[in-house]
């Protein structure tokens, strides 16, 4: 989100208290109960993702308590504080607060509300949708929701990224094991884990090319794997737990679609993954392709070798890799470039000539960057980092509006600089009395 600029809609993340309560007929939805309540629901639903901290949605919040008042018992009012729960936002492409979601026949394919922000205009669109959901069922078109259920036995090819485990199997693959595992424990009778199984297995095959494996779901059939189902306290079924090396499995207790799964899946991926390197700005291509693949990249331009030596900017380039770890779940990328180096790139950024060691984030799509204005320290690069990771923070245009020539040079061997060595000077002819005397 960093860099939009809202007209008409909200777009900074901040930690606020929510708007609706439990004495509202407005239904608060997480990512813990929006499968149950919504997706699996006969009713229609009209949704509303809002941030506390937004003005427009605080000026909607009294009109969304009428329209759901009014509605009761004929549609149902619901409202997810996005800031709060971001993987439910991002899920339905939330870009902006508030955003309205009309859930109807197919809860696979929400419309977008488009209408008024009063009360009256909110409830002639949830009716004009309710009549549009009567007639489909009428006419046989939908019948609600479609759960897809196939039965584990016909799943053929759609399975094939889901890992069969077995009481023989299990502990070799699983336990121990450098990457991380979600694991299903179902029973092949059981209704609900044939209604997750489309959704396990299409999560699978997303999960496996995201992560390049490093994240695996898998499924035991705990009526045939009676070890595993009471090593693991299997009670219920699905039961979804989370394996980690080194530590002892958790219970997976969010969403049952694939969007769902896969963010969870995504969010163990980051926190497992290791930081992002730190790479030395030596050619355009580094640049470019670093800028490119990343929604930011953190340049950072440190003193000359000269003014430091390795032990101070080895000691930057510590700070730099400890902040890639910290806000390594951002995907970013992180560069660096001696003070000089690259004169065109400084002059761009609005830093050239002084004031080193400086920090520069660049959004490459939009051309445009912030400027560290704190201390290049943990804390001050923290404080500018977490300005931008929620939207704030003043921006410019990069100079040019494009990147500048990126100069070819050799990169850093991890010395301490050396002076040039100067020409000797023979001094055996120059009468230094005489030039003394001269001066004075």
């Amino acid at each position: 989100l960093l860099f939009v600029v809202g007209t008409v809609s909200c777009t900074l993340f901040l930690a606020v208290n929510g708007l609706y309560s439990a004495s509202d007929d407005v239904i608060e939805l997480t990512p813990t109960n929006f499968n149950k309540e919504v997706i699996q629901s006969e009713s229609l639903w009209l949704v509303e993702f809002y941030a506390p901290w937004c003005g427009h949605c605080q000026r909607l919040t009294p009109e969304w308590k009428k329209a759901a008042t009014a509605l009761k018992g004929v549609v149902k009012v619901g409202a997810v504080d996005a800031d709060k729960h971001q993987s439910l936002g991002g899920q339905y492409g939330v870009r902006g607060f508030p955003t309205i979601k009309i859930f109807g026949a197919n809860k696979n394919k929400a419309e977008d509300y488009q209408g008024g922000r009063t009360s009256d205009a909110i409830v002639d669109a949830a009716l004009s949708a309710l009549r549009s959901l009567v007639k489909a069922r009428l006419s046989g078109r939908s019948g609600g929701y479609s759960s897809g259920k196939q039965s584990r036995e016909s799943g053929g090819g759609d399975k094939k990224d889901v890992i069969e485990l077995t009481d023989d199997s299990f502990d070799k693959n699983v336990i121990n094991s450098d990457d991380v595992w979600m694991v299903e424990f179902y029973a092949p009778w059981c209704g609900h884990c044939k209604n997750l199984e489309p959704e396990w297995a299409a999560a699978a095959t997303e999960v496996k090319e995201q992560t390049k494996g490093k994240v695996k779901l898998a499924a035991v059939d705990a009526t045939v794997n009676q070890m595993l189902a009471s090593r693991y306290g299997i009670r219920g079924f699905p039961t979804i737990k989370i394996f980690q090396k080194g530590e002892d499995p958790v219970d997976y207790d969010g969403g049952r679609t694939r969007s769902d799964i896969i963010a969870r899946a995504l969010d163990l991926f980051s926190d497992n993954a290791p930081p992002p390197e730190l790479l030395e700005i030596i050619s355009e291509d580094v640049l470019k392709s670093t800028c490119d693949a990343h929604q930011l990249c953190i340049i950072s331009v440190l003193p000359h070798i000269l003014d430091t030596g390795a032990s101070g900017r080895n000691s930057y380039l510590d700070v730099m890799l400890k902040m890639a770890e910290k806000y390594k779940k951002k995907m970013w990328g992180w560069l660096w470039t001696e003070a000089g180096a690259q004169s065109d790139l400084e002059s761009s950024l609005g830093i050239g000539g002084f004031g080193y060691p400086a920090m520069a984030a660049i959004n490459a799509r939009k051309m445009k960057f912030a400027l560290l204005k704190g201390s290049f320290s943990e804390q001050g690069i923290n404080e500018f980092l977490r300005e931008l990771s929620v939207g704030r923070g003043s921006t410019a245009p990069v100079g040019g509006g494009a990147f500048p020539k990126i100069h070819s040079v050799e990169p850093w061997d991890g010395k301490d600089g050396e002076l040039p060595v100067e020409d000797d000077i023979d001094l055996s002819d120059v009468d230094l009395d005489d030039w003394n005397k001269d001066e004075l």
